[in-house]
């Protein structure tokens, strides 16, 4: 079976302990694994406010999914997405070769920003001066 590239996003109820949102999103690593899939990145936004109410919550915590999978494996995901009462809402795409190409580009413009924004090591020879009277 052909894998493809996938995106899920997901939005976790942010009123809920830091380690029950943990065991959200290992629980979605875990079956993305499980069934054949590899997990290339999890991008962990934090929480953030929602434009809009969303069961009567205003506030959610982001989390990225970007994936290898056979295409059986995202009804199977999504099964799981909606049964979980802490997961306000979803969304999951394909990724085609311009998709990835941004993402590489954008990766490596990150990179090379916190490179050009570290300070430079300080020079460990330390220079001598002789004074001559």
């Amino acid at each position: 079976m052909i894998k493809r590239h996938y995106e899920s996003a997901i939005i976790i109820n942010a009123s809920i302990e830091e380690d029950q949102i943990e065991a959200v999103i290992s629980r979605a690593e875990e079956l993305i694994k499980v069934n054949g899939g590899e997990i290339l990145e999890t991008d962990k936004w934090g929480r953030k406010r929602l434009a809009y109410t969303v069961d009567k919550t205003k506030s959610g915590y982001y989390v990225i999914f970007r994936f290898t999978a056979p295409s059986d494996l995202i009804s199977k995901l999504e099964r799981m997405y909606q049964l979980d009462e802490y997961i306000l809402r979803y969304l999951t795409i394909v990724l085609d070769k311009f998709a990835l190409a941004y993402i590489e580009k954008s990766k490596v413009q990150k990179q090379q920003e916190k490179e050009q924004s570290e300070p430079a090591p300080e020079p460990l020879v330390q220079e001598n001066t002789v004074k001559v009277d």
